[in-house]
């Protein structure tokens, strides 16, 4: 074992114990890096000491790094990568930070210094204010509903879609009504000449003219005394037509 690869490892185990959950080890093909060395990835969180343990912190970033192989006294493979809430362009910004740190820290293990200089830059630029600002954001982009909007309503729609809309209705009330009210019965289909000559139109008739006499006897009240006028008039009357008979035989 070389006396790099030897400080390396220790470095490794250093991390481990101190960042514990925060630290863990990478397969290369996620790292994004250009090597096929052993790869790590540390969560980043800026400090704040009112954010309670078990609640999620409203900005977070990714700090994936692996050993050269004469690292400390060369610069390790870097990259940065937004977990929650940082913008890209911030992610470059902070990138050639660190990078510039790194080659500043030359000869010396670096990774815990790199770690403390990310969260001291995440505090810094999104501080407790700003990073609820960004999470009320990111919230209401969660929460905003997208309503869509339909067809104008016009009168040639409004009675396209009426005229369906009765057409169902009928439909729905046809499926509701027996089928007994349904069905037209051979009966009914009867031509006016079957049904004239079936006797039927007759009966019919003769109803109908029995009940015409009786109404009119209902409707015509004789009493006594029309009877007592009608007779004086006719008496009256033949005395006039008896008196102007015998006249000119008198004269004679």
């Amino acid at each position: 074992m070389t006396e790099y690869k030897q400080e390396q490892d220790m470095e490794i185990e250093a991390l481990e114990a101190i960042l514990m959950d925060e630290f863990k080890e990478i397969h290369s093909s996620e790292s994004g890096l250009n090597t096929s060395n052993r790869c790590f990835q540390i969560t980043v969180t800026p400090q704040d000491d009112d954010l309670e343990e078990s609640a999620i912190p409203p900005v977070q970033l990714a700090l994936v790094f692996s050993h050269t192989e004469n690292y400390p006294d060369e610069a390790p493979l870097l990259d940065v990568r937004s977990i929650r809430g940082i913008h890209v362009g911030d992610l470059t910004i902070l990138k050639e930070k660190l990078e510039q740190e790194a080659s500043e820290n030359l000869g010396m293990a670096m990774i815990y210094t790199l770690v403390s200089s990310a969260k001291d830059w995440l505090s810094e630029h999104y501080g407790q204010d700003d990073a609820a600002e960004l999470a009320e954001e990111e919230a209401a982009k969660e929460d905003e509903v997208i309503v869509p909007h339909g067809e104008p309503v016009t009168l040639e729609t409004f009675l396209a879609w009426r005229e369906r809309f009765e057409a169902e209705l009928a439909l729905e009330r046809a499926k509701l009504m027996p089928d007994s009210a349904l069905t037209v019965t051979k009966e009914k289909k009867l031509t006016g000449r079957q049904w004239f000559e079936s006797g039927r139109a007759r009966g019919t008739v003769v109803t109908a003219d029995q009940e015409s006499e009786e109404e009119d006897e209902e409707d015509i009240d004789f009493e006594d005394e029309d009877f007592e006028d009608d007779e004086e008039d006719m008496l009256e009357h033949y005395l006039a037509e008896k008196s102007d008979s015998s006249a000119p035989s008198s004269r004679t």
